[in-house]
């Protein structure tokens, strides 16, 4: 997760572009649908009483109200894609990480971080995708969200786009080597 702006989707499609075991989740969300975005593959666009019905069904990872709308992670696509071994990457912001982290002990939390504020408002202004108020709100909910990053397991700092997406593909190879994925082997090998 990060603050708005800081470049989270550009990071994720290039890691996952670089693995064929790593898949991005798409997320629900009661948004509008901006240019260019396509349903389904950039989001699950729903309203905002389908949204709460997923939420009453127990439909979502984690859920959570972001600047007037709703963003959750579906359990199904995240399922079905981990019994297939893949690597999920959400891109959930920072009310959904203790969701997640309650629903799905095994998560990796990993914090985006801007070089700086002066940077993340200039790309959202880059955007031309809100109002100066929404620009307002995101960049107090950026301050916010920052002021959480020691609670993750780990933090990206996105100042170089493809430094930033070999640091978080890294952090995935990394956490692969750990002893409970490997533990296997030792058996494999102490046997022989």
């Amino acid at each position: 997760s990060g603050p708005s702006g800081v470049g989270k989707n550009t990071l994720l499609n290039a890691v996952v572009a670089r693995s064929e075991r790593v898949r991005y989740s798409i997320s629900a969300t009661s948004r509008a649908m901006r240019p260019g975005e396509v349903d389904g593959k950039d989001y699950f666009f729903v309203t905002r009483t389908a949204f709460d019905a997923m939420v009453a069904g127990d439909e979502l990872l984690e859920h959570a109200e972001y600047v007037g709308n709703c963003y959750g992670t579906p359990k199904s696509y995240v399922e079905r894609r981990c019994a297939e071994g893949m690597h999920v990457l959400l891109d959930i912001d920072v009310q959904g990480v203790h969701q997640i982290s309650e629903n799905r002990p095994d998560a990796i939390r990993v914090f985006m971080m801007p070089p700086s504020l002066a940077e993340l408002e200039r790309r959202l202004r880059g955007r031309h995708t809100d109002d100066e108020q929404k620009i307002c709100e995101r960049l107090a909910q950026a301050r916010r969200e920052c002021a959480l990053a020691y609670t993750y397991d780990y933090i990206v700092i996105n100042d170089d786009p493809d430094v930033a997406a070999k640091e978080l593909d890294a952090i995935i190879t990394a956490e692969c080597c750990r002893y409970p994925d490997r533990k296997n082997y030792f058996t494999e090998v102490l046997e022989k």
